[in-house]
């Protein structure tokens, strides 16, 4: 298990450095996007072992993706999507993507409406995650100071 466990977690950090590499990441921030990929991939495959919850551990994961990426952009002084997009990529469902279409082309309505249905819930979940830990300020992550596009063309008091 534990074996497994490594070479899935390695796996990811590879798959999302190369991502990173087609997004058109700055060659300095590679290691970084690996490693938020990597961490995402193992919250989501111990819970996923603890709970057997594909939607659940998704949702945490994505929630770790997010976190680490918002705090590697307030390390690095530079954008979150850097290191949130490429570090969502092993997460993404793209299986459940291929099976939606698959069964539906072959007319088989059941599975698709099953593979459709859990597709969706596990981007909603991608989504959701990412959305509370993008809900907590900016300081939080290390920030010194809030953005101040949320300010233009008001007065800060």
């Amino acid at each position: 298990m534990i074996q497994e466990c490594i070479i899935q977690v390695a796996a990811a950090f590879v798959g999302t450095i190369a991502f990173s590499v087609l997004f058109s990441v700055a060659r300095r921030h590679y290691l970084s996007c690996g490693l938020v990929g990597a961490i995402g991939w193992l919250i989501y495959y111990i819970f996923h072992y603890l709970t057997d919850s594909t939607v659940f551990s998704i949702f945490l994961a994505s929630i770790g993706v997010a976190f680490v990426s918002r705090f590697s952009a307030a390390k690095y002084k530079t954008l979150t999507p850097i290191f949130l997009i490429p570090g969502l990529f092993p997460l993404v469902p793209g299986s459940g993507i291929f099976y939606t279409a698959y069964y539906l082309f072959m007319g088989n309505e059941e599975l698709t409406a099953f593979y459709g249905f859990l597709t969706l819930k596990m981007a909603i979940a991608i989504a959701l995650g990412i959305g509370i830990i993008y809900s907590m300020p900016a300081r939080f992550y290390g920030w010194k100071q809030d953005s101040k596009v949320w300010f233009e063309g008001k007065h800060r008091n």
